[in-house]
């Protein structure tokens, strides 16, 4: 009977084990408190995290590197959706929806010393307009449209994909070159040059692409959207800031404020705040006031892989508020704009 019941205890005790979940402890920003905590979660709910991640800590303070595999290929896709309505004078609205979508994909051919050499592949396009009812699509992976004035569009962009360009990145998500550009100007002229004849204008269109299409403005979009944590490196719930203009003289700048809100379940989590505050221009000319109010306020989240330093996905809501008025001593007329846009970095990843 001592035995039986031997066995039984035993029985019990591995039943009580392997019922036991195991946990793991994680660090996060009280959102009550603002103070930093460490909460166990169950095991099962965190994802495997390196021995050596590329945002690491060192004393608390983290880090972001960049730790990618050869052969393997890592998306970029953006998204922007913007929904745009118009007030005038006498309170009628006029609403507009637009979006688009570029897809990108990078994938690593080689790793020497610190540096990698990445085919950056430019793999689709969409744009789509809605309003009044209609909505108009031009999407590199459909058939050309039909109206004339959406052709040109098209024909850009379906040159613009399908194409592959050489990128130098080092660890740390320095680009240091990208290169190949002028086979896709040379692409870009002969596709356009099936619907303008003249020339000159089919050097303006090309020479156009030139200035929104080039080495710095690839080397500007992906050092804002894969390296955000500062080189210095912060801690989890500390603050920092960038600008950068919004207009073409730089008079009106757009401030991001960002927080490490957490790392953990091998994903660092930031917070994206700010914007432009609100600024008012007045303006008088005899006995009419011309006045112009404007701010942008943004509000948002980036999160990144802890294991490879990539960028996992990206949602910020931006509001942007336009308030014209036009004024004398008797009367005062408004016309208000308001926006409301989604900006995402590979928008399916969760």
């Amino acid at each position: 009977m001592k035995n039986i019941a031997a066995i039984a205890l035993i029985s019990t005790i591995a039943l009580v084990s392997c019922n036991k979940k195991e946990t793991a402890k994680i660090t996060k920003v009280d959102p009550k408190t603002g103070k930093t905590i460490t909460v166990e979660v169950p095991a099962d709910s965190v994802a495997k995290v390196e021995a050596n991640p590329a945002i690491k800590d060192s004393a608390g303070i983290y880090t972001q590197t960049f730790k990618l595999e050869k052969g393997k290929t890592y998306p970029l896709t953006t998204y922007q959706r913007d929904t745009k309505t118009m007030t005038d004078p006498k309170g009628k609205t006029l609403n507009g929806t637009s979006e688009s979508t570029d897809e990108m994909s990078f994938t690593v051919n080689d790793i020497k010393g610190n540096v990698y050499d990445i085919t950056l592949n430019l793999i689709a396009k969409r744009n789509s307009q809605s309003a009044d009812g209609k909505t108009i699509v031009v999407d590199t992976k459909l058939p050309i449209p039909k109206e004339d004035d959406l052709k040109m569009i098209w024909n850009i962009n379906r040159a613009l994909t399908g194409n592959k360009l050489n990128m130098k990145m080092d660890t740390k998500g320095n680009v240091i070159s990208i290169t190949g550009f002028d086979a896709i100007y040379t692409k870009v002229a002969n596709s356009v040059g099936t619907l303008i004849k003249d020339a000159n204008q089919k050097a303006s269109v090309v020479a156009s692409l030139k200035e929104s299409f080039n080495e710095k403005v690839l080397k500007d979009q992906f050092t804002k959207n894969l390296t955000i944590i500062p080189k210095k490196g912060v801690k989890i719930g500390e603050k920092w800031s960038s600008s950068e203009n919004a207009d073409a003289q730089g008079k009106i700048k757009v401030t991001s404020n960002y927080i490490l809100k957490s790392v953990g379940n091998g994903i660092a989590e930031i917070s994206v705040t700010g914007g432009i505050p609100k600024k008012e221009e007045k303006q008088k000319q005899g006995e009419i006031t011309h006045s112009m109010s404007s701010e942008l306020a943004q509000n948002g989240s980036i999160k990144f892989d802890q294991n490879t330093g990539w960028i996992k996905n990206q949602n910020i809501s931006v509001k942007t508020t336009q308030i014209e008025t036009i004024s004398n001593a008797k009367e005062s007329q408004s016309m208000k704009s308001v926006s409301n846009s989604s900006v995402m970095v590979n928008p399916s990843a969760k």
